[in-house]
């Protein structure tokens, strides 16, 4: 029955990463009626990247079942009539083409059934490489969310410039914007029991990508640590070793620290982001989404230019925003004033309101209103842009690698039925992925040393 029938919503995520998982199901949260009664269950596709208990800790949101699954299962599971019908909402939390597939998968296991999940995707935070092609890959989905109104615009400048229905394009926000607004330090703060001033770099696991550039990163930190022996300089990491988030990360700042005097007033921390900006005086990034969150509660926030401001980077998005500045710069006691339109443009509600007008509070509701006209309307069938018409060249791959068929349909020789996995099986899945994640991080960099001698 519809949720706006019971004022209840059952929801579907599916994930394949910790942050897709935590944008997936914090969504999920965000779209659901006030007051509903939300019923969550998570699926996780098996990869390489699947997260740990750990990791699925850390984001906070506790569903109500959760499995890990390959596609095939997935589609299995959600592809029968029983499962169409009973939830209202389908979320999907994957790279590009992981939302292809599903979405060819789907297409096929539910024809023409108008009885169906509304599904829902996008993008965990900044996009700021290969636009056209992940917004294609994840074109034919009911909603495709845009995270401010200069995703929106891009997004339906993208639809429409190759003829595909922009329609699904919705704005909202970062679900995971919030927290304590930040004060500003004076003469009584050490009176009021504050700490020493803290300075964070949040990190990310592919940005930069090689060890010149993080080594420079980190020993410009350990720097700043010491030409400021009164504050507290932190690295926020955001996986321990042997973990695997969204990118893989060949060399973790943990490894380079190992190697490292550490000044006492250096310390490196894992933990939610949230909590972590609780206690932030300056937070300092080369492009993570933590920029956003830093900015929605008015920390001073730095992109660095120190390596350049370039699209590998994806610092060049923050162009305009005020924020871009170098360690040398930090070092001198610089802080960064924020532009408050380019903030507003970008879903952050640094100063109050968000362009347009609306609040982080309201920046969901246009979302909600769709949402709930979808769900009790009879839905088409779901109709991607990609085709064995339109990209005949590309889509058949994309859906192999899920063990699809160009028309969503499983190849033979796919995963068998789902079943519960056994001690052995987990123990071997353990050990496999362990395998893969030593040789990304031990293995491949020393063979990538060699061969450059």
């Amino acid at each position: 029955m519809p949720a706006s029938a019971t004022n209840s919503l059952r929801v579907a995520v599916l994930a394949d990463s910790d942050t897709r998982w935590k944008w997936g199901a914090l969504t999920a949260s965000r779209l659901a009626p006030e007051g509903a009664d939300i019923h969550l269950d998570g699926f996780l596709l098996r990869g390489r990247a699947t997260p740990t208990a750990r990791q699925l800790q850390e984001v906070g949101v506790r569903p109500d079942s959760l499995r890990e699954v390959t596609g095939v299962e997935f589609l299995r599971a959600l592809g029968t009539p029983e499962a169409a019908e009973s939830y209202d909402v389908l979320v999907l939390a994957l790279v590009g083409g992981g939302v292809q597939a599903m979405l060819h998968g789907l297409r096929h296991a539910w024809g023409a059934r108008s009885r169906r999940p509304v599904v829902v995707t996008g993008y965990v935070g900044v996009v700021y490489e290969k636009l056209a092609d992940g917004l294609l890959l994840r074109h034919g989905a009911d909603l495709v969310l845009a995270n401010s109104r200069q995703d929106a615009e891009r997004f339906r400048a993208v639809y429409e410039g190759v003829g595909a229905d922009a329609g699904s394009v919705t704005e909202v926000a970062l679900p995971f914007l919030g927290g304590t607004p930040y004060e500003a330090r004076n003469d009584a703060s050490a009176e009021q029991g504050r700490g020493p001033y803290t300075v964070v770099f949040a990190v990310q696991p592919s940005v930069p990508d090689n060890r010149k550039d993080r080594t420079y990163l980190l020993n410009r930190l350990i720097q700043h640590a010491r030409l400021h022996p009164d504050r507290q300089v932190l690295l926020k990491l955001r996986s321990k070793p042997g973990e695997h988030t969204t990118h893989i990360e060949e060399l973790p700042y943990q490894k380079l620290a190992q190697k490292t005097d550490l000044p006492s007033n250096f310390r490196l921390v894992y933990g939610h982001m949230g909590e972590v900006l609780d206690t932030t005086d300056l937070l300092v990034t080369v492009s993570s989404t933590a920029a956003l969150e830093s900015l929605h509660r008015r920390i001073p926030t730095v992109v660095l230019t120190d390596l350049g401001i370039r699209e590998a980077l994806g610092n060049h998005h923050f162009v305009g925003s005020g924020c871009l500045a170098s360690w040398d710069q930090l070092d001198a006691g610089h802080e960064p004033a924020p532009d408050p339109e380019w903030v507003a443009r970008q879903g952050v509600a640094a100063g109050g309101t968000l362009t347009g007008g609306g609040s982080y509070a309201t920046a969901f509701d246009a979302a909600r209103d769709r949402l709930a006209k979808l769900i009790a309307a009879e839905l088409p069938p779901l109709t991607p842009y990609y085709t064995p018409v339109t990209a005949p060249g590309y889509l058949p791959g994309i859906l192999a690698r899920h063990h699809l068929g160009p028309d969503g349909s499983t190849l033979p020789g796919a995963p068998a039925a789902d079943r519960q996995a056994g001690p052995v099986r987990q123990i071997v899945r353990r050990a496999a992925r362990g395998a893969y994640r030593h040789g990304v991080q031990r293995v491949a960099p020393v063979i990538r040393r060699m061969g450059e001698l």
